[in-house]
């Protein structure tokens, strides 16, 4: 059946407060994409955009940041992407709705990319499209791009004041982008004061480092941290500040007095620049991390320096069971008799420790095939325990606490990956092969899409199609897992987690390698990990 579309020269057509933009209705949905909501110089402030005469085409999804290095394509089938040109100039942000009426006041939901600080775009991954969120969901929702890596999150406040925030650009960005909804989110049917911001890996990072920005006070009322606590110590920066500029201006052939002259190279100029700059620490062992460091801007991570504003907004707070320790078997892990799925957690953990890793996985996942045990997350699961914990002792506002722990059919059987709930948040299961579960995927895409989609129209996750979720406290931790049979468990994983946790070797983020390999099979290269 062919669709209705509609794009005539004056529907649809809103009038934000720079000037009128036209997009494009797909059946009962409004697509604006590539919304320009704020203008920056290199390493500058967001600034707000000029206003125009006439009306302005928004039917194109504008420019993503710049990255370092184009990653190699892998794993398609579980996170299917899509590649967009990039600049600079890439403060653009995308609406999908389906009510121009500036009284519908529908809750609106603000999606922030993974990627880390480094990588990614509101495009990025196949399941960010914002249509079926916005059509199953009855809400408005908003894909944010925004300044990256050294673009974003360069430090140059040793070199004046005119680069007092430079580390904390792409921050500023979306503070901008937050600002923008607050001023014109009523155009396109939604609650300036009903917004969620909400995203998964990095994007779940900026989320929480939102609540740490004074200037963000009073832009959004609830949050969702998807799979984006980090441990401490693991984006720490091996490279004083300074000392890193000062490599990229003599990769550059620019001296310290002259670093007014970085703001005008060419792109791709400063990109080698960094790169290279890159590669001689990663040479000495030392790694380089994009991430927003404490100013006057942003006061930093709040398991350090406590939650502030962000206490007075409601959480969910969660990661999948296998984030980046999913393995894929050489056969079919339903086939695996009881001393091979030993062997596998022995391989992984140790022989000592085996046993007790297998008998607290049955414990905490009664019924679930124990070779998964080798697959306990030890990076994102513990840290967002802790973060739980801590805002519910500090915040009068409830946390709650989630966990997508599906097995997909797919290499044998593997356990739910980092992303591998993203499709179901937005309802695009349809869109990722791997998705496709028979008898499954109907189920559970209404089980985490309804509870999330609760969550951000009243702060509470609870609704028909899940059971009852109570917010944790500093002691208990309850927690909605997703999976098979979905239900609710009171510090079920804990133990699993911290022993896990413990014997896995301690990892860094960062930029180490920069360079290809020179390799035929096209196998070499950084993979996508967002």
């Amino acid at each position: 059946m062919a669709k209705r579309f509609i794009c005539t020269m004056d529907e649809p057509v809103v009038t934000t407060v720079a000037g009128k933009l036209r997009g494009y209705k797909m059946d009962d949905i409004y697509h604006f994409e590539g919304i320009r909501y704020a203008k920056a110089k290199r390493f500058g402030d967001p600034r707000k955009v000029t206003p125009w005469e006439g009306i302005k085409d928004a039917t194109n999804y504008g420019p993503i940041s710049p990255i370092l290095r184009n990653p190699t394509p892998s794993g398609e089938v579980k996170i299917p992407h899509r590649f967009w040109p990039a600049s600079e100039n890439c403060q653009y942000l995308n609406v999908w709705t389906n009510s121009l009426d500036t009284n519908a006041k529908k809750a609106v939901m603000v999606w922030f990319h993974g990627g880390g600080f480094a990588d990614g775009s509101s495009i990025e991954q196949v399941a960010y499209d914002g249509t079926n969120l916005a059509r199953y969901g009855d809400v408005v929702v908003v894909t944010v791009n925004h300044r990256l890596n050294v673009f974003g999150f360069l430090d140059l406040s040793d070199f004046g004041e005119r680069y007092a925030n430079s580390r904390n650009a792409g921050l500023a960005d979306l503070v901008a982008s937050l600002k923008w909804v607050k001023e014109n989110i009523m155009q396109f049917g939604g609650d300036p004061e009903n917004v969620t911001i909400f995203g998964q890996s990095g994007g779940g990072g900026k989320v929480t480092s939102l609540g740490q920005v004074p200037a963000a006070k009073g832009l959004f009322q609830k949050a969702i941290v998807m799979s984006g606590v980090l441990a401490k110590g693991m984006t720490d920066q091996d490279v004083p500040a300074k000392e890193f500029a000062m490599a990229i201006l003599s990769e550059l052939g620019l001296k310290e007095d002259e670093v007014e002259k970085m703001e005008k190279v060419p792109t791709q100029a400063l990109i080698d620049a960094t790169n290279a700059a890159i590669a001689q620490y990663a040479a000495q062992g030392k790694r380089i991390n994009w991430r927003p460091t404490p100013n006057d801007f942003y006061t930093g991570d709040p398991m350090n320096v406590g939650f502030g504003e962000a206490s007075k907004v409601p959480t969910f707070v969660g990661t999948v069971i296998a984030e980046f320790s999913a393995g894929e078997p050489t056969k079919d892990k339903e086939t695996y008799t009881w001393e091979e799925k030993r062997a596998a957690v022995a391989d992984k953990f140790g022989d000592a420790n085996a046993d007790r890793i297998m008998d607290l996985f049955a414990k905490a996942y009664p019924g679930k095939n124990q070779v998964y045990a080798r697959d306990i997350d030890g990076m994102f699961r513990h840290a967002a325990l802790d973060y739980i914990k801590a805002k519910a002792k500090e915040s009068p506002e409830p946390v709650y606490s989630y966990l997508f722990a599906q097995i997909f059919d797919v290499h044998g059987g593997v356990a739910a990956w980092h992303c591998s709930d993203i499709p179901f948040v937005f309802h695009n299961t349809d869109l990722v092969p791997v998705c496709q579960i028979e008898g499954v995927t109907e189920r559970l895409e209404k089980e985490v899409f309804s509870s999330f989609l609760s969550f951000a129209k009243t702060g509470n996750p609870n609704c028909e199609a899940v059971p009852e979720l109570k917010p944790s406290t500093a002691d208990k931790v309850y927690t909605i897992v997703y999976d098979e049979k979905t239900e609710v468990k009171e510090d079920f994983d804990e133990e699993l987690v911290k022993v896990v946790n413990d014997l896995t070797p301690p990892r860094r983020m960062g930029m180490t390698e920069t360079v290809p390999k020179d390799d035929d099979d096209e196998e070499g290269g950084r993979a996508w990990l967002y």
